[in-house]
C-alpha cells in the first residue's frame, strides 16, 4: 500500500502530540508542518525531524491529507482551503467558530467525498470504548457526566462550554442516538467574562435522564461517566482509564462444613479491563483507516457540527434572561 503523506498545520498544544503520532506511524510518510510561529515550528522541526513547509499553498501541494490544530478561528478558511485542493482533514474540535460555518463546511466535505474528521478524542478513550461495549444489553436510566478542572491551566479564551463540555455533548449524542426533547442549563461566572462553570440536564424520548457538569474552577481535574442502569451502577474514570460495574447479589457464604453461613454478599463489584491504548493515536489510526479504505470517520463533520449545535443552544439558554439562570460570582 503506498504511503499517506500528511501534514500538520499549527504545532501548538494539540499540534506537537498530532507531530508526535504521525512520526511513529509507519503507514504514512510525515512530509512537514507550517505554522505562523516560526520558532515553534523550528522547536518541532527538530524535535521530530520533519521539514517546516514555508506556506500553507506549499505544504498541500505536498501531501494527501492534513492536521488541523490551530486555535478555533482560523478552522473554517483552512478546512476549506484543504477541501478545495483535494485534501481529507482531521480538524480538532470545536470543528468551527460559528453553526453556520460548520453547516457549510459539512456540505462541502460531503459534497467531495473526501475524509473530513473532527476531533473529539474521546470517542477513541478505552475507557469510554469498553463503557459502550458494559452498556449494550443494559436498560439505562441516568447518567452523570463530569468534566472538571482547576482554573489554573485551563483554556479561558472560550467558555467552558466550547472548551470542555463539547466533550460529553458529543458523548451524549453517541450514547443515546437521539436528540434531546428538553434541556435545562444554568451556569456561574466566576473567575472571568465567560461561563466557568455549567450545569445542564438533558431529557429523550427513550430515557435516560442525563446530566452534564463542565467545570474549570475545581481543584481537583476529573473526566467521569456514572451510570445508573436497572441491577446495576457503572463508574467510568476515563482519566485514570478504568471501570467499576457494581451489581445486586444474593450470595452467602457458608463455614468450612457448609452449615452455617459466615456472612451475606449485598453487592458484586467487577472490574472491566481496559486496553492501554492512547486516545489520540486511535483517533489518528482512524483517520489514516478511513482514507486507505474509503471509510466514514467515527467523528464526521455531520457529528461535529451537531455538538457544536448543541453548544449553542446551551449557551443561549444560560445567557437569555440577563443573569437567570447565570449566576455571577464575585471573586
Amino acid at each position: 500500500m503506498k504511503h499517506l503523506r500528511v501534514g500538520v498545520i499549527g504545532v501548538g498544544r494539540m499540534g506537537i502530540h498530532h507531530c508526535r503520532v504521525y512520526s511513529s506511524l509507519r503507514q504514512v510518510d510525515f512530509v512537514g508542518i507550517y505554522d505562523i510561529d516560526d520558532r515553534a515550528a523550528g522547536r518541532v522541526s527538530r524535535q521530530y525531524h520533519v521539514p517546516v513547509i514555508d506556506t500553507i499553498d506549499e505544504l498541500l501541494d505536498q501531501v494527501d491529507a492534513v492536521s488541523v490544530t490551530t486555535p478555533t478561528p482560523p478552522h473554517y478558511e483552512l478546512v476549506k482551503r484543504c477541501l478545495a485542493n483535494g485534501i481529507h482533514v482531521l480538524v480538532e474540535k470545536p470543528f468551527a467558530e460559528t453553526l453556520e460555518q460548520a453547516e457549510e463546511l459539512t456540505q462541502i466535505s460531503e459534497a467531495s467525498g473526501l475524509v473530513v474528521q473532527v476531533g473529539h478524542i474521546e470517542r477513541f478513550n478505552p475507557a469510554y470504548i469498553e463503557l459502550k461495549h458494559v452498556l449494550e444489553e443494559m436498560s439505562l436510566l441516568a447518567i452523570n457526566f463530569r468534566r472538571l478542572s482547576p482554573y489554573q491551566g485551563s483554556n479561558t479564551d472560550v467558555d467552558v462550554v466550547l472548551d470542555l463540555m463539547t466533550h460529553d455533548l458529543d458523548l451524549v449524542l453517541d450514547l443515546i442516538q437521539e436528540e434531546p426533547i428538553s434541556i435545562n442549563a444554568s451556569g456561574l461566572k466566576v473567575f472571568s467574562d465567560n461561563l466557568d462553570h455549567v450545569i445542564v440536564q438533558m431529557s429523550f424520548v427513550s430515557s435516560p435522564m442525563v446530566t452534564i457538569t463542565a467545570s474549570r474552577v475545581t481543584e481537583q481535574k476529573i473526566r467521569a461517566i456514572d451510570v445508573t442502569a436497572r441491577g446495576a451502577y457503572i463508574e467510568a474514570d476515563l482519566l485514570n482509564k478504568n471501570i467499576s460495574v457494581h451489581r445486586r447479589s444474593f450470595g452467602e457464604y457458608l463455614d468450612q462444613n457448609h452449615k452455617n453461613v459466615k456472612y451475606h454478599q449485598e453487592s458484586l463489584v467487577e472490574r472491566i479491563l481496559v486496553p492501554p491504548i492512547e486516545p489520540l493515536v486511535g483517533e489518528i489510526v482512524d483517520f489514516v483507516n478511513c482514507i486507505n479504505e474509503q471509510g466514514m470517520p467515527k467523528v464526521s463533520a455531520r457529528e461535529g457540527t451537531e455538538a457544536l449545535r448543541l453548544v449553542f443552544k446551551i449557551r443561549d439558554l444560560i445567557e437569555e434572561n440577563l443573569g437567570m439562570p447565570v449566576t455571577v460570582v464575585n471573586s
